[in-house]
């Protein structure tokens, strides 16, 4: 479930986060690797001058244009080849951070040829040791510390680069760790509120103070290596550790996973349950609902390994884990598949293909106009570091291309599709276009939870008796009414009006057959009132639910407090109202 976008802007970002939202305000900082050392702007790929008389001259040009000396870009061509021009962008990034770190810029005066030299720079990183507040910079020990100096050269902080490296795995490329790094900081994006245009992207801005914001990185890097090699982990240290990748205990169309389970005694059913809430919660957050959920271990799931929109989420249940079969037809799996008419206007730099999470909030009209114009200053293909802002922005609105130099949020309708629900399902509640997209953005993804909840279907062939607790607009009841799975008996507790009338909606509209019970607040739910309620039908067969991540998920930075928090200590309730359910039943037996 998300909780509604709050937060602050800078770059002390939170890490134990959702991915809900991406980057923040597109500082200096973040743009580091556009700019050279001198603090000058760069100018694009096709304003760099040219290098005649060499056949690899258009590679060259392409990096001098970014920054890079031609005898640093002769060396770095020399060392991966003309074709791996990621490995040679992070061996330029590498070499650009040690030649700005006061050693390196004594070796490069002392000896100007050290480039042509047969050694590597890196053997000339050594320690630094200054009375300035500099710490020491040891030689990198691995392709891990490389990839994490190149990030930090970038412009991100040493946390972000680590955390972003344990999560997508040691041999992830820079252009992973970058995104994902992106998706976090996203999440600390707060409301609609978009900064001015960044200076970098202004054609006239011609200087920068980079050197004490690079320094403080490297600085970063240090005390990071410092601490690991004294082995000193940081207290907010994750306790469990999210699968890559994420497909918990399997994924239509991924490679077969051998996985059996035995789940504890206390577990086992009657009735099934199935519970939902942001993978990327608070330290200790995914333990203390495993222990009350009868120690069962969390599914962790990306919904972009079912369509064409991330959506990272824990799910703890007590369901087979064998025999499940997805939703058909085929929801897309990336964006052209999804929405078509934007593959004509898409340019050839923005490589996603997929959108990240749906959120409850949308791009502006003044932001998505600040790009247009920012794309206009250019005939042909923009600068990188104005290709950088874009996709920064692209990244955290999920914009997609609908003209030349055009982007726009996406539509209502097209995020219903992306979930899995039907066209026009939020319009049953008669909202505006506001709640529409706040509805959508706490629900859940439909095809997922289908694919969990397929091994119901042989089970109860007649019909199936729901408790929905915290409903939403019905993501639960939707994916087993296109399982094909009969409503008999369905209680949902919802405490949004606007949302209880989009599910009675959709209720009347599919013509169910069965009884919906809709209920206010989880709170009022007693013993007494399920035990009246199971005795006319005989019981619950699942109970299912997500609760308020408003207090979990990393857009809340003033009240992410965890389980404790106002609202996500309602998971309190769906742990409650489920003992009851299991006592009641047991009772009956």
């Amino acid at each position: 479930m998300n909780g509604d976008a709050s937060g602050v802007g800078g770059e002390n970002f939170d890490w134990n986060t959702d991915d809900e939202l991406e980057v923040n305000d597109f500082s200096l900082s973040s743009c580091s690797s556009l700019t050279p050392p001198n603090g000058e702007a760069v100018v694009g790929c096709g304003e760099a001058r040219s290098t005649a008389g060499c056949s690899n001259s258009k590679l060259i040009d392409h990096f001098i244009g970014m920054g890079f000396s031609k005898k640093m870009v002769s060396k770095a061509i020399q060392e991966n080849g003309e074709e791996n021009t990621d490995s040679i962008l992070e061996t330029l990034l590498t070499y650009s951070a040690i030649e700005s770190s006061p050693r390196g810029q004594h070796d490069v005066d002392s000896d100007n040829s050290s480039l042509d030299s047969g050694g590597s720079f890196l053997d000339d990183f050594s320690d630094i040791d200054s009375s300035s507040d500099t710490e020491e910079i040891m030689i990198p020990e691995s392709d891990v510390d490389g990839k994490l100096l190149s990030l930090v050269k970038m412009g991100y902080t040493v946390d972000e680069a680590s955390i972003a490296i344990e999560r997508c795995g040691q041999n992830s490329s820079l252009v992973e760790l970058t995104d994902f790094i992106c998706a976090a900081q996203m999440a600390k994006v707060a409301d609609a509120h978009f900064p001015e245009l960044p200076l970098e992207v202004k054609p006239k801005l011609k200087h920068c103070d980079f050197s004490k914001h690079k320094k403080r990185k490297l600085s970063d890097y240090a005390m990071w290596k410092k601490k690991r090699r004294n082995g000193v982990h940081d207290d907010d240290d994750e306790t469990i550790h999210l699968p890559n990748p994420m497909t918990g205990f399997g994924a239509p169309g991924e490679p077969c996973q051998t996985i059996s389970r035995t789940l504890p005694e206390a577990a086992v059913g009657p009735p099934f349950f199935y519970y939902e809430n942001v993978a990327l919660a608070p330290k200790g957050v995914w333990t203390t609902i495993s222990r009350f959920l009868y120690d069962v271990e969390p599914e962790f799931v990306d919904s972009k390994y079912f369509c064409a929109a991330a959506r990272k989420r824990g799910y703890v249940h007590n369901l087979p884990i064998e025999n499940r079969f997805p939703l058909l037809p085929l929801p897309p799996r990336t964006i052209h598949e999804a929405l078509p008419l934007t593959r004509k206007w898409w340019p050839s730099w923005d490589q996603r293909t997929k959108l990240n999470c749906i959120q409850t909030c949308i791009g502006s009209a003044k932001l998505t106009e600040r790009i247009r114009k920012a794309l206009e200053d250019y005939d042909g293909e923009p600068p990188l570091r104005v290709q950088k802002y874009v996709l920064d922005e692209c990244r955290k609105w999920n914009l997609v291309w609908v003209g030349r130099n055009k982007v726009a949020p996406l539509e209502p309708d097209e995020v219903e599709m992306l979930l899995g629900f039907p066209r026009n399902h939020t319009r049953g509640g008669g909202i505006s276009r506001t709640d529409r997209y706040k509805s959508l953005g706490n629900s859940f993804q439909v095809d997922t939870v289908a694919y969990h909840l397929s091994v119901l279907k042989d089970m109860f062939p007649g019909g199936i008796n729901l408790l929905s607790l915290f409903s939403g607009i019905g993501g639960a009841e939707v994916a087993l009414h296109r399982l094909g799975i009969r409503l008999k008996n369905v209680v949902s507790v919802e405490i949004s009006e606007v949302n209880r009338n989009i599910l009675r909606c959709w209720w009347e509209q599919t013509n169910q057959r069965g009884n919906l019970i809709d209920l206010a607040d989880v709170q009022q739910l007693n013993g007494d009132r399920l035990e009246q309620m199971m005795s006319s039908f005989g019981g619950f067969d699942l109970v299912v639910g997500g609760s308020p991540c408003n207090n979990l998920a990393g857009s809340n930075r003033h009240h992410r407090d965890g389980l404790e928090g106002k609202e996500s200590a309602l998971f309190y309730d769906y742990f409650r109202i489920l003992d009851l359910v299991k006592c009641i039943m047991t009772k009956a037996q």
